[in-house]
């Protein structure tokens, strides 16, 4: 009886290290002798993009799978996350605003000394280091950018006699043109207060002076003494809108555009696939918003829609660069911008998708300016006080407004 206790105990003590030891070896999935990365992305449009590269790379990794997690409310997600110190691994997210958040906050990885560094051109490395500038060094890597544009009809150019123009009254005299002609020159969709955004900061970025945060944080700079101008600039275009142009979104412009109403449409190269599909043969066109009249000093407005970055404290550090590094060759690159109709952060890869061919030269000469609001308190919502601009346009109440809105934001934490 006695043995026969004394070979079950062994038994049993058998099964535990048995489990115990395949416990050690396999993921939260269960894929024994896996290691499981989550890859947190923010941005729902590039999915399908995502799953098919991490395919690949699993393929070629049999070691490592990445599991992707694209939640809706993507950005209210990980500040839940960030409160219950459950952080991703890894993420793919926008250098916005948000990210500044996170960066200051001090939870992702430092890429100092990264080999990766070098392959990215300098000046989207430079819009991330500045939005994280509370904290010294690079907590994410660029990885693919969009910039802020005016789409247009070539066949509307074309029988207007239009050529994309290079200063600000070339720009006015074609929108005079469309109007002559009865065309809507420029379709707006304001119902949306975000689409507002977009000509507001290709306006922006090139009027209001040289680190208008930084020095407006120091007292030295307001908006009612830097933004006077771009308020100008702003409703001299919103003449050229269609009636009701605060009754349409932004699913509702690119359905009218498509279906062609309009010359010029202020959006951002993630449209023209939206525009495409509702009208594959139409004959499209981008260029930068010219807001000065002398073209040296006229910028495209581009920022960093996605960049990767790590948790701090991940477990699984040199997997994870083994990810990273798949991304960031030129094969996989030039995948990801061909399908989101995108532009690449890294030297060496260019888009070359005709109806882009606008701003090349801009992307290729670094002849680009960061996005203006990305710089903006999130607190002030700077969106809805510039809608409420757009509709009342009353332009000294609102530059006072934002003046004030940004000063209670920053009294707040201080």
């Amino acid at each position: 009886m006695l043995k026969k206790k004394t070979m079950l105990s062994v038994s049993i003590a058998a099964l535990l290290c048995f489990f115990s030891l395949s416990a050690c070896t396999q993921d939260q999935s269960g894929s024994p002798g896996k290691i499981t990365l989550e890859l947190f992305s923010n941005k729902a449009e590039n999915v399908g993009t995502f799953q098919e590269l991490i395919k690949k790379f699993e393929k070629e990794n049999p070691d490592i799978d990445i599991e992707l997690n694209a939640p809706p409310e993507a950005d209210t997600v990980l500040k839940t996350r960030l409160v219950k110190n459950d952080m991703p691994d890894m993420l793919a997210i926008g250098g916005n605003a948000s990210y500044r958040e996170l960066a200051n906050a001090g939870i992702f990885y430092d890429f100092t000394g990264n080999k990766l560094l070098d392959k990215i051109k300098p000046s989207y490395l430079n819009m991330i280091n500045l939005l994280s500038n509370e904290k010294k060094g690079t907590f994410g890597l660029p990885y693919a950018t969009n910039a802020n544009v005016a789409i247009y009809s070539k066949d509307k150019f074309k029988k207007l006699g239009a050529a994309p123009p290079k200063t600000w009254d070339e720009f006015i005299a074609i929108l005079e043109k469309a109007k002559s002609a009865n065309e809507v020159p420029i379709y707006f969709t304001l119902k949306d207060a975000w689409t507002g955004m977009i000509p507001w900061n290709s306006l922006a970025a090139n009027l209001q002076g040289d680190q208008f945060s930084e020095k407006k944080n120091s007292g030295n700079a307001s908006f009612q003494s830097n933004y006077s101008e771009t308020a100008d600039k702003m409703l001299e275009l919103l003449r050229y809108g269609q009636e009701n142009k605060y009754g349409y979104a932004y699913n509702d412009g690119n359905k009218a555009f498509a279906n062609g109403t309009g010359v010029i449409y202020f959006q951002g190269n993630w449209a023209i696939p939206e525009i495409l599909k509702l009208n594959p043969k139409m004959n499209l066109g981008v260029f930068a918003l010219p807001a000065a009249n002398d073209p040296a000093k006229n910028k495209l407005v581009s920022g960093v829609d996605v960049l990767f970055t790590l948790n701090k404290d991940i477990k699984h550090p040199k997997e994870a660069q083994k990810f990273l590094e798949f991304m960031y060759q030129e094969e996989q690159a030039k995948t990801y911008i061909n399908e989101q109709k995108a532009f690449s952060a890294l030297d060496s890869v260019q888009q070359t998708d005709p109806a882009l061919e606008g701003v090349q030269n801009d992307l290729k000469n670094e002849k680009i300016a960061g996005y203006p609001d990305h710089y903006y308190p999130r607190g002030i919502r700077p969106e809805n006080l510039i809608q409420e601009f757009y509709i009342k346009q009353d332009k000294k109440a609102f530059l006072e407004k934002m003046d004030h809105e940004w000063d209670k934001v920053k009294n707040r934490y201080n």
